[in-house]
């Protein structure tokens, strides 16, 4: 952590202590709620395309150790990210930076939390799911936050990793291994992350810059920025749809899914031909929909109409 960090996590913590004991609300806030909710239901996707059964108290058991999991990945980013946090109008008012939480309680709550997921998937489900579910822990902490976020503009490339294990943990709490279906929903997550984030960076470019991370638009431009999230788009696409002709899904995913990569592919183009903040919001807000329409549907294929991923 930079001298600057350590001054202002200082001076965070002396407001916190001004201020009084945190409140239940900034122990949930820590926890990154929004960000939670999409790992929880990438997780619950692993847990429902996976062929086999796992009993359901188990499989909440899984749930929750995921839900923690990644509860624990946030607090500990945002005792890292203090001083990041307080420099931008969207996380200044984040429990650390706000001076509500000592940094330290927020690194201790994390950690806690990380030790405690892994133990209890380890012990309850099987020990696979909690190496997966230990190495998404470590990967958004040491990787990600610690090493490539204030190193690099391709942080988010790599770093996308973290997000995408949840589906692969799910599956292997169920099956005790890892084949090629939850591969597969790896990679979608993991190609959907950079032109989500790199949306969300272009109309936030001033913010990122002011507190020196170097995210693509601030490093190598708009232009380039809007060049890259076409071409992981144009990747990300057929990765969607690839699960039906390799028989994992059936015609209700398959044609919903090229229905929405089209949809996808025309606001990264859009974003590319007008090169507006306007068309960057419209393509982030849609990424988010996109990704949770194709897990659900995913589900729904397996549910409803009962083609079973089974490799």
């Amino acid at each position: 952590m930079s001298n600057a960090s350590i001054a202002r996590n200082a001076a965070g913590d002396a407001a916190a202590a001004a201020h009084g004991p945190p409140a239940v609300g900034d122990f949930i806030a820590l926890l990154k709620p929004r960000v939670m909710s999409l790992v929880v239901f990438t997780g619950l996707a692993g847990l429902v395309l996976a062929p086999g059964t796992l009993h359901p108290v188990l499989a909440g058991v899984a749930l929750l150790c995921i839900a923690v999991g990644a509860g624990a990945s946030g607090a500990i980013n945002m005792w890292y990210d203090g001083d990041i946090d307080a420099g931008m109008k969207r996380t200044r008012d984040r429990p650390i930076p706000a001076g509500r939480m000592e940094a330290g309680v927020a690194l201790g709550f994390g950690s806690t939390l990380a030790v405690g997921a892994v133990t209890v998937m380890g012990l309850a489900v099987n020990w696979l799911a909690a190496a997966l579910l230990a190495l998404t822990i470590g990967f958004y902490v040491f990787v990600y936050t610690l090493w490539l976020k204030r190193r690099t503009p391709q942080n988010i490339v790599i770093g996308g990793a973290a997000g995408a294990f949840p589906p692969m943990i799910g599956w292997a709490a169920v099956t005790g291994d890892v084949t090629w279906m939850p591969i597969i929903l790896f990679g979608i997550i993991f190609l959907w992350t950079p032109p989500h984030f790199w949306a969300l960076a272009l109309y936030k470019a001033d913010e990122y810059a002011a507190v020196n991370v170097p995210m693509l638009p601030v490093v190598a431009g708009p232009r380039e920025t809007r060049r890259q999230i076409m071409a992981y788009s144009w990747m990300l696409v057929p990765l969607t749809i690839s699960p039906w002709p390799l028989g994992y899904t059936g015609a209700v995913y398959g044609i919903a899914s090229v229905v929405l990569g089209m949809v996808f592919l025309a606001g990264a183009y859009k974003l590319w031909r007008e090169k507006s903040d306007r068309a960057a919001k419209a393509l982030f807000a849609y990424s988010i929909l996109y990704l949770f329409l194709l897990f659900a549907l995913l589900m729904v294929d397996a549910l409803v109409v009962g083609v079973g991923a089974t490799g």
